[in-house]
């Protein structure tokens, strides 16, 4: 008996409460309510919302492919976390103005556009840190992979050279190089042009002198 007296009371409670809750109330606050899923937009694992057409993401994300020319699965990913945080960036100006566009019937609707505003402003430096941190990894692995490319193929052409002095032939594989023979070819042709340009120049320097 005295069980079901109790929760008849804790039923009483909970509709009393329910009734006095803050929640939205104009059609205004409700709209605001329903930007969570927007909001999720910015900071969940899934790219795209429902409304965006995913072949406008692949050609955002080509775009930086192309830019940046990756080498490796480092270097991807670093490309696709960069191109993300973009996207959703971009995303940010287009809620601003549908928050703004919004009717503020009361102050409460007024302080959850104000705080809508500045949880977006947040979400844009996090968004913006994001990015720098990426691209500043992805700079530093690529000049350390370039670098790596350059003096690989300096021993490489210096080998390929050798060998075509000795008359023998040679494949670059043996040493572990990935290059081609007209990749490696190419290279000593720049780089020697390269070395006549330099002489040229103190040439020219000399004689101004």
């Amino acid at each position: 008996m005295l069980e079901t007296s109790s929760s008849a009371h804790r039923a009483e409670i909970n509709r009393t409460n329910a009734q006095q809750s803050t929640g939205p109330r104009t059609e205004a606050g409700k709209q605001r309510s329903s930007q969570n899923a927007l909001q999720h937009g910015l900071t969940g694992q899934t790219v795209l919302l429902p409304s965006e057409n995913p072949a406008d993401y692949q050609r955002h994300l080509q775009g930086f492919l192309k830019e940046f020319d990756p080498r490796g699965s480092s270097e991807q990913h670093l490309i696709e976390v960069i191109a993300s945080a973009s996207w959703r960036l971009k995303r940010i100006g287009a809620l601003e103005v549908k928050i703004l566009s919004q009717e503020t019937a009361t102050t409460d609707d007024l302080y959850q556009q104000t705080r809508a505003l500045s949880n977006l402003s947040l979400y844009e430096q996090r968004l913006t840190r994001q990015i720098e941190k990426a691209s500043k990894e992805l700079r530093e692995l690529q000049s350390d992979r370039r670098r790596r490319e350059s003096n690989q193929m300096d021993d490489a052409a210096n080998l390929l050279e050798m060998h075509q002095e000795q008359g023998l032939p040679y494949n670059p594989a043996d040493d572990g190089f990935v290059f081609s023979i007209d990749e490696i070819e190419t290279f000593i042709r720049r780089r020697d042009r390269l070395e006549d340009a330099e002489y040229a120049q103190e040439g020219r320097l000399e004689a101004g002198c």
